[in-house]
């Protein structure tokens, strides 16, 4: 067979650049007709105007008896479940795609037909794989080994972030939280994280008022993280876990020879470890009366007098106080000092139990659960159905605390990572707390629009796409309400990864 010379292969093709364009064009139609499992064409208005003989025989699965009922007929109306609509109002390509009806499960792609102008004039429909579950195994196992390979590296990388956030914290002393650690979307959580970003805006001490178990330090954390102060260092001190003997010590700092047994190297105090930065007193209800008067000196004057030491030394550092006592009874009980609650009391925030925000206990058990699994290197625990309302229904006098506790009980107790209500109620009882039963279904607003909505003739007679966009909106809401915004139920209950559903949410306004 005799070789052709570059010129007598150029003279084949046409000399023009649109003759060119037309024979690719041409020649890639004629490629994708012959080596595709099927290929058809609807013009403008989704019409099918064309098929080939491989999508014939997709035809009997479709409930048609030959080429004569497809041909002619809407798209919309022959292929159930295609999304060949949506590609004619666009005019975006879809490249890959999976498409499942009664032919089957299909790799498909839709392109658009354009003219001289860009209009889209039409559609094409390329079936390039049948039963993808045969012919693409090679593709998906290496798929599924990748996303293993994927989740072991990210379950990796978090135990690595939490030792390192461990280091960085033994290290350097910051804050631990934002805002968005306080989790909750109720009206009283709002409004405390309003009063708490207002304050975090002042240079004036804090107090936050509340029962134990509520979030007061995790506010505390955000305050300082919010404030100007925020690249300072973040000092606690929980005056009920220190001996009073040491607070003295703890407070002011050590110099050597002090008292026996003293450090021989000084040691400061956490008043000048604090310098720069945001000094939080937990528990200060339970401050001895003989250092409270030290401690008014220190916050008015902004020095101190280490132990043993007759040198003032100055710091710079901003007080956020928090207790779950009643300090004003405490002030006319004679037990706390009026002129040192009024020096704390200047920007008091109220932090409200989880029996006044129990709409947030759906969020606040999906964050727990979450973070129980990553502490634990475990799969989330699923809820059973009532276990959610359960949890609303109980007065939490431990709140955010107690919450937490019978999560991680539940979930150690329970072999399959499901938690049921029965278990849930074994574990409240274990705890000495006697379950109270729901008084309602728990509702959650949502959406202010029925569930189900009943079409009339005129609705119907609009582009499918549109018409499934709708649906599948109110099938979101309607798992969101029945799983009270769980949104791991929610995804597991609809058969779709979590990422898409948030999406779904983001682009529902949820």
């Amino acid at each position: 067979m005799s070789q052709l010379a570059p010129n007598d292969f150029a003279s084949q093709l046409p000399e023009d650049a649109d003759g060119i364009y037309a024979l690719a064009a041409r020649s890639m139609f004629q490629l994708f007709s012959s080596m595709s499992q099927g290929m058809f064409l609807v013009d403008r208005t989704g019409r099918i105007v064309w098929v080939n003989k491989g999508y014939e025989r997709f035809l009997p699965r479709l409930g048609m008896a030959g080429v004569g009922d497809f041909l002619g007929h809407l798209v919309d109306e022959v292929i159930p479940n295609t999304q060949m609509r949506g590609v004619l109002e666009t005019g975006k390509p879809v490249l890959i795609d999976l498409l499942t009806n009664s032919a089957g499960t299909f790799v498909v792609s839709r392109l658009p037909l354009h003219d001289d102008e860009g209009g889209v004039i039409g559609a094409i429909g390329i079936v390039l794989f049948d039963q993808p579950e045969t012919t693409l195994q090679p593709l998906i196992s290496k798929f599924a080994r990748l996303q293993r390979d994927l989740d072991e590296a990210r379950r990796e990388l978090a135990t690595q972030r939490s030792r390192s956030l461990k280091v960085s914290m033994q290290g350097a002393r910051r804050s631990k939280y934002s805002f968005a650690s306080f989790v909750g979307s109720s009206p009283a959580a709002v409004e405390v994280k309003r009063q708490a970003r207002r304050a975090a805006q002042s240079m004036s001490p804090v107090l936050l008022l509340g029962e134990t178990g509520t979030g007061k330090e995790v506010l505390a954390h955000a305050i300082h993280a919010a404030s100007t102060r925020s690249l300072g260092p973040f000092v606690t001190v929980n005056i009920a876990a220190i001996p009073e003997a040491l607070l003295e010590a703890e407070f002011f700092g050590v110099v050597p020879g002090a008292f026996t047994g003293a450090d021989r190297k000084a040691r400061d105090g956490k008043f000048k470890l604090a310098d720069g930065g945001t000094l939080f007193l937990d528990e200060i209800g339970d401050m001895p009366a003989s250092l409270q008067a030290k401690l008014l000196r220190a916050l008015q004057e902004g020095e101190i007098e280490p132990l043993g030491s007759n040198q003032i030394v100055h710091f710079d550092a901003r007080v956020v106080a928090a207790t779950s006592r009643d300090l004003l009874q405490m002030v006319r009980d004679g037990l706390f000092r009026e002129d040192l609650f009024y020096r704390l009391h200047v920007l008091p925030v109220h932090v409200p139990p989880l029996r006044q925000r129990s709409s947030d206990i759906p969020a606040l058990v999906e964050m727990l659960c979450e973070d129980l699994a990553l502490r634990n290197d475990m799969a989330p625990p699923e809820l059973g159905r009532g276990v959610l309302e359960l949890l609303v229904a109980q007065a939490w006098r431990g709140n955010i605390r107690e919450l937490r506790n019978v999560l991680e009980q539940a979930a150690m107790r329970c072999d399959d990572s499901h938690i049921d209500a029965g278990l849930l109620a074994q574990v409240l009882r274990s705890s000495g707390v006697e379950p109270l039963a729901p008084s309602h279904r728990l509702s959650l607003p949502l959406t202010q629009e029925p569930l189900v909505q009943q079409p009339v003739a005129g609705e119907l007679i609009r582009p499918l796409s549109e018409q499934m966009a709708e649906l599948e909106a109110r099938a979101i809401r309607a798992a969101m309400q029945a799983h009270a915004g769980n949104k791991l139920a929610v995804a597991k209950a609809l058969g779709i990864s979590r990422a898409k559903l948030y999406d779904r949410l983001e682009k529902l306004n949820f």
